[in-house]
């Protein structure tokens, strides 16, 4: 056997070694079963304004509980250990770190082969100029089509997720072949963009063109029959904004009409049912009212 033919076999082999190990989709038995017995899923559900928390707080309070959140203690946790599974660091991520925005990227290929595709490291990091990360893990054998097309052509559009599209998005995660298209499957519609070559996703609220400015490859540690895991930098070229759901300068996008979806650990997702406002202080206003805060203020450097 030539070392080509042997370099192909063990990489066959490790593949299907890292496919056995790998446990991300979670198996749920019967679903349809267990949701059957779950109540409706109210869709003209307001979402109300409370006060917040402990709405008479003051500086230097910390959390007032009478010190109920001080009585459990840390474990603490090497995510690199040994005998620590990968999927033990996913599944304490992904329920510890939420919610998460849905990172819903339509992109092409250099061969004209669209793709869209949900994902759950995603975040917005700057608003001027405008950027995005997306985080592709790791997984068995090839990169993700969407990372493999951001590398190809620079281009994507994020198309935000309302609680009336989760079914299709969640629909366009499925591991169809490639070649089959994520629109077709999920039944969503494609509007032209502007500055970039993919489609927009008509049932969105609002979608950012972007162009990839950076992609950071993380090789040193890539595992046997597993693909390289990578964050890829993308900077807004374009906002559309649905008509009648922002205020007139298209500043602020109504939360009734996003109405996002956020995700939670395992296979849950989270909506908006409530919210309380916080403004944000500023000290040479605060300062006045706080005795903690002018005894700080006193003692800054001078």
């Amino acid at each position: 056997m030539s070392s080509s033919a042997t370099a192909a076999a063990v990489s066959q082999n490790d593949t299907a070694v890292a496919q056995k190990n790998y446990k991300i989709v979670q198996d749920v038995g019967n679903f349809a079963e267990t949701e059957a017995n779950r109540p409706d899923f109210d869709q003209e559900k307001p979402i109300e304004v409370t006060k917040s928390p402990y709405p008479k707080w003051e500086y230097g309070q910390g959390v007032p509980d009478n010190g109920a959140s001080l009585v459990q203690k840390h474990h603490e946790i090497d995510p690199y250990a040994p005998d620590r599974p990968m999927i033990n660091n996913y599944r304490l991520l992904v329920s510890g770190i939420a919610p998460r925005p849905v990172g819903f990227l339509s992109t092409i290929s250099s061969q004209g082969q669209k793709n869209l595709s949900p994902f759950s490291y995603f975040q917005v990091i700057d608003h001027d100029p405008p950027m995005f990360i997306v985080g592709f893990s790791s997984r068995p054998g090839r990169v993700k089509d969407t990372y493999r097309n951001l590398k190809e052509t620079k281009e994507c559009v994020i198309n935000t997720v309302s609680e009336n599209m989760i079914e299709a998005v969640n629909a366009s995660s499925i591991d169809a072949p490639y070649g089959v298209s994520e629109w077709e499957v999920s039944g969503l519609h494609e509007v032209p963009s502007t500055t970039v070559k993919p489609s927009r996703v008509e049932e969105s609220v609002f979608n950012i063109e972007g162009k990839v400015i950076d992609i950071k490859e993380f090789t040193d540690h890539q595992q046997p029959g597993m693909s390289l895991a990578a964050t890829v930098l993308i900077k807004a070229t374009r906002f559309w904004v649905k008509e009648g759901t922002a205020d007139p300068e298209y500043s602020h996008i109504d939360l009734d009409k996003l109405r996002p979806v956020g995700q939670l650990g395992g296979v849950s997702y989270g909506r908006i049912t409530s919210t309380f406002e916080r403004p944000r202080a500023r000290w040479a206003e605060e300062v006045p009212k706080s005795q903690l805060l002018a005894d700080l203020d006193a003692t800054k450097p001078e």
